[in-house]
C-alpha cells in the first residue's frame, strides 16, 4: 500500500539511509562463522547449516573450529591469522565434515570488522584447485593490449566492459559513473541484442544511496548469485560479546536490502556482480554485472575481476589525467601570470582584472567578482551590486570549505533565480570569513535522459506496521529539460582556483604586513608631531606674552612722545601678537582633538547644542539670529567634543552671514545604521569648488579683513568626526546658504538590536 511521502510521520531520510550493513541476514549459498579468537569458539552461525553441513546451528554454537574441521586444517588457519595478513590466506580450501563420513569442499573467506571481530565465510567450491597467477596475467595482458589500441575514453570504456562480459559471461555489463550530485549515469556498455539499452541513460541517486555507495567503497566486489533467493536469519541476532548487531561491513555473503531485491526484479535481473571503481579514495563508479538467470561465480574468478578492475581503472585514471593535461597547462600558465600580475599592481585585484589573460580565463567563466570589504570589482556578466552583497552574506553563513562550487546555484539559493541568465553556476573562493573571489556561469539549457522518472524514483509502502521502501517497476526511457543549470566546472578548474586563492592569501598578509609596519611608523610620525605641535605652541605662548607686554608698555610709558605713525605700528604690533596668541589656542585645541582619551557615553545632543548656544550667546544676541532645531537624539559621542563640533559650524553660520539675520536650523535623519546631522543657514554660502578644501587646516577663502579667524574652526570639526567614526561634508552654493552635514554612528547595543532584525528580514524576507 503506498502512502504519503509528505507525511510528517514518515521519514524518507532514515529510510534511505537505514544500516545496511548490520543486516541481521546473508545469502543462503553459503554459510557464516562469527568466531572468538584465539580459540576460534563460534559466537554466532547463519541458520542453514543443516543444508549445507547436515548439523542443526545449536549444535555448532558455543563450538570451535576444531569440532568441524580436522586439527591439520585448524593449525594451518591459526598460522596464517598469526601471520597479520588475511590476504595471504584468502581463499583456503578447506573440508568440513558433514553428518557422517561425508566431506564438503568450501571455500573459506576470512576478514575482521570494524570492531575486530572475526568472521569466515564458507562458499561451496565449484573447483579443487585455485586459479593460478598465470591465468590473472594473462586476463590483465589481454584486456590491456586492447587499451592500447584506442587513445579515446568513450573507447575505452567500452572495452572494459566487453572485456568483463568475455571473462564472467554475463548477460549485460555496464560502466557505471557517479556524477558530483550522487546522481549517475550508463557511460558503456556490452549486452545480449535483445536487452533493451542502459547506455547514455541517468539514475538517480536514490538507486544507490549513500550506505550503499559507503558499502561499495570498502567491499569492492560484491555478488548477488540469485536475487530470488530467500535471506538466512544470523543466530543469535546480537553478538554475545559485542552486545550489538554484528558489522557485515566486509561480507561477502551478507544479504541486500529487501528494495535492493526487489529492484533488480523490477529490471529482470536474476544475479548480478558489481565491481567498485576507486579513485583518490572515493568511489567513482562500478563496473555492474546483470545476469537474467541466477548465477554463480567463484572466489577466484570475482577476485579476478576486481583486479581487472583495478589494472583497467588505473588506465582510466591515467587517460582521464591526459585529456586534461593540455587544459591544465594552460591554466596553470593563466595563473602564474595573475600572481605575477597582483605582484606588481599596488592593490593585487586590479591585477586579476584589468589584464589579458585575467580572472575570466582561469575557469572559462562569463563574469566574475571579487569582493573585497564592502566592495565589489567585477568583470564579464555578473549579478547586480544588491544581489551580489545579498549572496556574499549568503555565502559567509553558509560556506566553510576551501571552495564552493555548484552547477545549480538556485537549487541551494533560490534568490539566484532572479539572476540565473548570468549566474547559474558559481565557483566561489574565500579569502577571508568576509572576502571572496566569485566566478559565474550562465543557464545552459538541456535535455537529460532518465532510467525511469527521477521524480518517482521510489516509493514508501506499509504493511502490517512495517513502512519500507519499494523501487520504481518502470526504466523506460524518461527525458527531462533541465533548467537553472550551468555548464558543470571540471576538477581542474576547482583545483586551478583553489591554487588562486593561496597565493592571494599569501599577498594579502604580506601586504598586511607592509601596511601594519606603515600604521606603526605613522602612527609614531604622528605622534611626535602631535607632541611637537603641543610643546611648540605652549612654549610659544610665553614668548608672545612678553612681546605684547613691552609693546603696551612702550605706549604707555612714551605714549606722549609718539607720533601717529609709531602708534598706528605698535597697534598693528598688538593685533598681531593677538592673532598669533589665537592661532596657538586653536593649534592646542586641533592637537588634543585625538590625543586625549574621548569618553564615549550616551550624550543628549540637544544638551550638547545648548551648552554651544550659551558660548555663542552674545554674538547671537549682537546679529539677531534664530536657532531652530528638530527632535535631537541620543547618541555615543564625547560630550565636550559634540558641544565644540556645533560651535564651531554654527559659529561658521554667523560669522558668514548674509545681509539678513542669520537664521540657522540643526536637524537630525536616522538612516541603517548611523545619524545624519544638518546645520543649515541662510548666510553667504560657498562655491562647490571649494566644498573640501574648507576643511583643511589653514585653509582660508577670505582674507581676514573681510572676516577675522585662523582657518581652524572646520578643520578642527573634520577631526572630531573622523574621531567619532562619522563624516562631515557641505552642499551650499555662493549667494544661498549653506548646509553642514555629518553622521554619527548608531551606538554598539542598538546596532546589534537593528543587524539582528536585518538579519531576520533576510532570512524569512528573501526566504534564505
Amino acid at each position: 500500500m503506498g502512502i504519503d511521502l509528505q507525511s510528517p510521520e514518515i521519514n524518507v531520510t532514515s529510510l534511505k539511509e537505514a544500516p545496511i550493513h548490520l543486516f541481521k541476514q546473508i545469502q543462503p549459498y553459503g554459510v557464516l562463522l562469527v568466531l572468538e579468537e584465539p580459540e576460534l569458539k563460534i559466537l554466532q552461525i547463519s541458520n542453514n547449516t543443516w543444508n549445507v553441513f547436515g548439523i542443526n546451528p545449536e549444535n555448532i554454537l558455543q563450538k570451535t573450529l576444531d569440532d568441524l574441521l580436522d586439527p591439520f586444517q585448524v593449525e594451518n588457519i591459526k598460522a596464517g591469522l598469526f601471520a597479520g595478513n588475511l590476504e595471504f590466506i584468502n581463499p583456503t580450501k578447506i573440508w568440513v565434515r558433514k553428518k557422517g563420513d561425508d566431506y564438503a569442499v568450501f571455500d573459506a573467506v576470512f576478514h575482521r570488522n570494524s570492531e575486530g571481530i572475526l568472521i569466515l565465510e564458507l562458499e561451496p567450491a565449484f573447483s579443487r584447485e585455485n586459479i593460478p597467477f598465470l591465468s590473472f596475467y594473462h586476463l590483465a595482458k589481454a584486456s590491456i593490449n586492447q587499451l592500447e589500441k584506442t587513445s579515446n575514453l568513450r573507447d575505452f570504456c567500452q572495452i572494459i566492459v566487453q572485456e568483463v562480459r568475455k571473462v564472467t559471461g554475463f548477460d549485460r555489463v555496464m560502466l557505471y559513473k557517479f556524477d558530483d550530485d550522487g546522481h549517475g549515469s550508463v557511460v558503456a556498455e556490452e549486452k545480449l541484442e535483445s536487452m533493451e539499452p542502459y547506455l547514455g541513460l541517468h539514475y538517480p541517486e536514490s538507486d544507490i544511496p549513500k550506505p550503499a555507495r559507503k558499502l561499495f567503497a570498502s567491499n569492492l566486489i560484491r555478488l548477488i548469485p540469485d536475487s530470488y533467493a530467500e535471506p538466512v536469519q544470523i543466530v543469535p541476532a546480537i553478538n554475545p560479546v559485542s552486545d550489538r548487531p554484528v558489522d557485515l561491513t566486509n561480507s561477502i555473503l551478507r544479504s541486500a536490502a529487501s528494495c535492493h531485491m526487489e529492484y533488480l526484479h523490477n529490471m529482470g535481473v536474476g544475479a548480478s556482480l558489481t565491481i567498485s571503481l576507486i579513485k583518490d579514495q572515493k568511489l567513482w563508479g562500478l563496473i555492474a554485472c546483470h545476469h537474467q538467470e541466477p548465477k554463480h561465480v567463484s572466489y577466484e574468478l570475482r577476485k579476478a575481476c576486481e583486479f581487472l578492475g583495478r589494472v583497467i581503472f588505473a588506465e582510466i585514471s591515467a587517460r582521464e589525467e591526459t585529456e586534461d593535461y593540455d587544459y591544465r597547462m594552460s591554466l596553470t600558465h593563466i595563473q602564474s601570470l595573475l600572481i605575477e600580475y597582483m605582484s606588481q599592481e599596488e592593490n593585487f585585484i586590479d591585477g586579476l582584472v584589468k589584464h589579458q589573460p585575467n580572472l575570466l580565463n582561469l575557469t572559462s567563466a562569463q563574469g566574475a567578482a571579487v569582493c573585497f570589504g564592502d566592495h565589489c570589482t567585477v568583470i564579464g556578466e555578473t549579478p547586480k551590486e544588491e544581489d551580489l552583497n545579498f549572496l556574499v552574506q549568503w555565502l559567509k553563513n553558509n560556506v566553510d570549505e576551501e571552495v564552493f562550487y555548484t552547477d545549480s546555484l538556485p537549487q541551494i539559493y533560490p534568490d539566484a533565480e532572479r539572476f540565473k541568465n548570468v549566474a547559474s553556476g558559481l565557483l566561489a573562493i574565500p579569502i577571508s570569513r568576509r572576502n571572496f573571489v566569485l566566478w559565474f556561469r550562465p543557464e545552459v539549457i538541456q535535455t537529460v535522459n532518465w532510467g525511469g522518472d527521477p521524480n518517482n524514483a521510489f516509493e514508501v509502502s506499509q504493511s502490517e506496521g512495517n513502512v519500507r521502501l519499494c523501487p520504481r517497476k518502470s526504466f523506460e526511457l524518461w527525458k527531462e529539460t533541465v533548467r537553472l543549470t550551468s555548464l558543470p566546472w571540471r576538477s581542474v578548474e576547482v583545483k586551478a582556483a583553489l591554487e588562486l586563492r593561496k597565493a592571494i592569501v599569501n599577498i594579502v598578509l604580506r601586504q598586511a604586513d607592509e601596511l601594519a609596519q606603515l600604521a606603526q611608523d605613522l602612527e609614531r610620525s604622528n605622534a611626535e608631531l602631535k607632541k611637537f605641535a603641543y610643546v611648540a605652541s605652549h612654549d610659544l605662548q610665553e614668548p608672545l606674552n612678553q612681546v605684547a607686554n613691552y609693546v603696551q608698555l612702550l605706549e604707555m610709558r612714551y605714549h606722549a612722545e609718539l607720533d601717529e605713525d609709531a602708534k598706528e605700528f605698535i597697534t598693528y604690533a598688538v593685533e598681531g601678537v593677538s592673532l598669533m596668541q589665537t592661532l596657538i589656542d586653536d593649534v592646542l585645541v586641533y592637537s588634543k582633538v585625538d590625543t586625549q582619551a574621548i569618553a564615549f557615553q550616551l550624550t543628549e545632543v540637544e544638551t550638547a547644542l545648548d551648552r554651544a548656544l550659551s558660548n555663542l550667546r552674545q554674538r547671537i544676541l549682537e546679529t539677531g539670529g534664530t536657532i531652530t532645531h528638530d527632535s535631537l537624539p541620543t547618541v555615543m559621542a564625547g560630550s565636550t567634543q559634540l558641544m565644540q563640533l556645533f560651535q564651531n559650524l554654527i559659529a561658521n553660520a554667523i560669522k558668514f552671514r548674509s545681509d539678513q539675520a542669520p537664521q540657522i536650523h540643526v536637524g537630525a535623519e536616522r538612516l541603517e545604521d548611523e545619524w545624519l546631522f544638518s546645520v543649515r543657514d541662510n548666510g553667504i554660502g560657498i562655491d562647490p569648488q571649494f566644498s573640501d578644501r574648507i576643511f583643511v587646516i589653514f585653509q582660508r577663502l577670505h582674507t581676514r579683513d573681510e572676516y577675522p579667524g585662523t582657518g581652524m574652526g572646520l578643520a578642527i570639526c573634520k577631526k572630531i568626526i573622523e574621531c567619532h567614526r562619522g563624516r562631515i561634508w557641505v552642499e551650499s552654493q555662493l549667494g544661498e546658504g549653506a548646509t553642514f552635514y555629518f553622521t554619527i554612528p548608531v551606538g554598539g547595543r542598538e546596532r546589534e538590536r537593528r543587524n539582528g532584525r536585518k538579519t531576520q528580514n533576510n532570512l524569512f524576507g528573501r526566504g534564505q
